[in-house]
């Protein structure tokens, strides 16, 4: 009996490790930040136009404004290689607030949101947005928490959970070659970006699956900046 038991606790134990090693093998492969998305945000840091806060990374508004984005990574990504797309947020008024996830999946703490609102107490208007797995996440929260956010962004994803569709921007590229656009609703607000793919939402290269673009990364950037500040404004 004692064999038998020493036996099983021995093919748990192996299978533990195994399972454990197979994850960190998966979170070690993840979507790095490109080079430029780096200096950027260092140099932001050096002159005080970014904070660094535990896990998140805070790019005040450049102009006096009393409204905040929460923005959650895709999955995989590197948080900063988001940074030069909110940094234009902040640029023309909208506070934001980027997280970083553990193991860079949105689906390991979906309510990083919690920790953020104490943070910036002078905020009013609160949204929170994502790019593809953090989308998903971030509609998720935004059904969970409806009376603590004004409404939800959604880059390369589509609306999980209870979301008003009146409360929810879905911005995609006609390119992407890694959203399902059939669970993007009719009803949703939508923008499709013509000639724009999943991966240029971010700066980190080029994304599994995807198609190429037919506009630059700044470009498709640039246009879901101007979208993005129309929906919160």
């Amino acid at each position: 009996m004692k064999k038998m038991l020493k036996k099983g606790l021995l093919i748990v134990s192996g299978l533990l490790l195994l399972f454990v090693l197979v994850f960190f093998l998966y979170v070690s492969d993840y979507y790095k930040a490109d080079e430029s998305a780096v200096e950027t945000l260092n140099m932001d840091l050096k002159k005080n136009n970014a904070v660094v806060k535990d896990d998140l990374i805070i790019i005040p508004s450049k102009i006096k404004s009393d409204s905040a984005l929460i923005f959650y990574p895709g999955g995989k990504v590197e948080a900063t290689a988001y940074y030069p797309l909110l940094s234009k947020l902040a640029d023309n008024g909208i506070t934001c607030v980027l997280v970083k996830m553990p193991f860079h999946l949105a689906v390991l703490d979906p309510s990083a949101a919690d920790r953020v609102f104490d943070t910036l107490p002078d905020i009013k208007n609160w949204f929170i947005g994502g790019h593809s797995l953090g989308g998903a996440m971030a509609s998720k929260y935004m059904s969970e928490h409806p009376g603590k956010l004004k409404g939800l962004i959604l880059l390369g994803a589509y609306v999980y959970g209870d979301v008003p569709s009146s409360k929810a921007l879905t911005i995609y590229g006609t390119k992407d070659g890694v959203l399902n656009k059939e669970k993007i609703k009719d009803s949703d607000l939508q923008l499709p970006l013509t000639g724009g793919n999943h991966a240029n939402f971010g700066n980190y290269g080029e994304q599994k699956g995807d198609q190429d673009a037919d506009i630059s990364r700044e470009e498709q950037q640039e246009k879901t900046a101007e979208a993005v500040e129309e929906f919160i404004q």
